[in-house]
């Protein structure tokens, strides 16, 4: 079992985490990794310590994003009705895909041979899904016959139009209209 990091090596862990997304949404997952580190507020050394290939850092930059915004689920329902949290949790996966896009060339590669990656990723999605719909349905605002694949296979239909049209608002606009598909009739 790892040892804990100390705080400010921890601290450093999750910035260099949070700036490795930001930089690979916008420049793809060959951006620079001096850059990430410059970015980061850490030398180049401090990088390589915790991820000692470009391969370790996108992996840790995929699984800590998607356990954020898996996560993000059950907090989103404290804060908010049913309906209101799962638009939210919506528009936070549309951005975990940009991530995810930008890291598109060496994701793959990177999936097949990092064991249990792959489901990892795709039962934390199916269970945050599951806790959303599940939370509406008990609530009135879903209807009962929502299939948790079915919302993440539309999602990512909503994320791969968005992305190719170059149109972050049209994902919202898309997402609304899933919502109104997901929603109870009288």
């Amino acid at each position: 079992m790892p040892r804990a990091l100390r705080a400010d090596a921890q601290a450093n862990y999750d910035r260099l985490l949070e700036v490795s997304a930001q930089l690979f949404a916008q420049e793809g997952a060959d951006t620079s990794l001096k850059a990430i580190a410059a970015a980061a507020g850490v030398g180049i050394g401090t990088l390589y310590r915790r991820f000692p290939t470009r391969e370790d850092l996108i992996e840790a930059t995929y699984r800590s994003r998607t356990d954020l915004l898996c996560d993000s689920a059950a907090a989103l329902l404290q804060e908010a009705a049913p309906l209101d949290a799962t638009r939210a949790w919506m528009e936070r996966f549309v951005d975990y895909m940009l991530t995810k896009q930008g890291m598109a060339d060496a994701l793959p590669a990177i999936l097949a041979t990092r064991e249990g990656l792959r489901l990892h990723s795709r039962e934390a999605l199916a269970n945050a899904v599951t806790e959303l719909l599940d939370a509406g349905t008990a609530a009135g605002q879903f209807r009962a016959d929502l299939s948790p694949s079915d919302v993440l296979m539309a999602l990512g239909g909503i994320t791969l139009i968005s992305g190719h049209e170059h149109q972050r608002e049209l994902a919202t606009r898309l997402i609304d209209l899933l919502l109104d598909g997901l929603a109870a009739r009288d």
